[in-house]
């Protein structure tokens, strides 16, 4: 959304309550006035107001007062009710139409659905059987918190013609882990971080001219160090575990942060689970190609007994993982404005994190090594125990136990 389209909305949301019907088609029209060229479609979208609405406000504005003077006001209530008031159906069928195929935590304002308005309000006739324009979609869309995104920053990269059907598949799968107490992960490694006396975006409240100081420039040679945290969200739970890591982001140092989640968290959260679904990005240590994240899978998954029931987003759609809404954004939050000073500082930062959706995290420092450029031979894959799925088995399938576990 463009920046004046955000400042509009900012104060017709402010000012609506206290504006009748003239006054708000008037504030409306001289809006889309100063604007210019552009301007009425702006205010429409941003507003939700009819075109016509703001044409009229604009034309009263720019005749001055007589033509306003005779201009008849509508009671209170007064007009046709609102679209969803006579379709009380209207706002959970729409839900349901964009709930797979969306980004975003859902207490958040910021959401994002990957389908179009004019494809939602046809999909709403054909499966539902209600008639609703594409302007009434979008204004639903906004009043539930979704934000349109332009082409360039929803989508990374060619899409993949089964991207909206893999989506699906995961959403699908996470909603039987949810319903039948199967412990379902999203994990993904946050960005890397230089530790030191560095600037951190953001601003937090400080007395008056004493704010933090911090080194001018931000040179690695300077840095304590760098971190790695890699994330592991807790869907069904609402929690999370990150291991704070100094050394390589490796498949290794994945899966021992997973391990680690389930000693410290999963395994008093789901005492008896004999499978474990995950859900991760198509790249980086995690990555579906991964020869060394399937063998390391399969080394937990020989030392707990447990199965692991793997599904990837597909290639260039990251920003749909769970945990970079639900746990990602809410540590960066929590850490605006800070310097991050040394290891302990990370790792109680990313601890004090919590929303109030009641997101519980905790986090702990992985000084082990982490070696890069391991090769996995033909001879060992052959011996992993994989069961890949019908649908796009590169993406979804399972590492079963070869023992019994301990």
């Amino acid at each position: 959304m463009h920046h004046d389209e955000k400042a509009i909305r900012r104060k017709f949301t402010k000012l609506k309550p206290a504006m009748d019907e003239r006054m708000r088609r008037l504030w409306a029209g001289a809006e889309a006035d100063a604007l210019g060229y552009g301007g009425l479609a702006a205010v429409v979208r941003a507003t939700g107001l009819a075109s016509s609405t703001v044409q009229q406000g604009r034309r009263e504005f720019r005749a001055g007062s007589k033509a306003t003077d005779i201009v008849k006001v509508r009671r209170k209530g007064g007009g046709r009710r609102p679209h969803e008031e006579v379709h009380p159906e209207l706002v959970k069928h729409l839900e349901t139409l964009v709930d797979p195929l969306t980004r975003g935590d859902p207490e958040s304002p910021l959401r994002w659905t990957t389908k179009s308005t004019v494809v939602l309000s046809d999909e709403m006739f054909w499966r539902h059987g209600t008639r609703v324009s594409n302007q009434t979609v979008a204004r639903l869309l906004r009043d539930a918190g979704y934000s349109l995104q332009a082409p360039s920053k929803a989508v990374e990269g060619k899409q993949h013609p089964d991207r909206n059907a893999q989506f699906e598949h995961i959403n699908a799968d996470a909603k039987r882990c949810i319903e039948a107490g199967v412990p379902h992960i999203s994990v993904d490694t946050k960005k890397k971080e230089l530790v030191g006396n560095f600037k951190n975006g953001g601003r937090e409240w400080q007395r008056e001219g004493e704010p933090e100081l911090v080194d001018v420039h931000d040179f690695p040679d300077d840095a304590v160090g760098k971190v790695v945290p890699y994330g592991v969200y807790d869907v069904v739970d609402n929690s999370a575990f990150v291991a704070v890591g100094i050394d390589h982001d490796t498949a290794a140092f994945a899966v021992a942060s997973i391990e680690t989640w389930w000693k410290r968290m999963g395994s008093n959260r789901y005492p008896g689970a004999r499978e474990i679904h995950i859900s991760a990005d198509a790249g980086g240590s995690n990555a579906n190609r991964s020869r060394l994240w399937k063998t390391e899978l399969q080394r937990l998954a020989d030392k707990l007994g447990i199965s692991f029931h793997v599904s990837h987003y597909p290639p260039g759609t990251s920003k749909w993982n769970k945990i970079e809404h639900r746990l990602f954004s809410f540590i960066t939050m929590n850490w605006r404005g800070r310097p991050l000073r040394t290891f302990e500082a990370v790792v109680n930062l990313i601890g004090a994190t919590t929303t109030s959706g009641g997101l519980v995290v905790r986090a702990a420092i992985d000084k082990r090594k982490y070696p890069t450029g391991i090769a996995i031979s033909d001879a060992e894959m052959a011996t992993l125990r994989i069961e890949r799925d019908a649908f796009h088995g590169d993406w979804n399938y399972v590492i079963h136990p070869r023992t019994g576990g301990v």
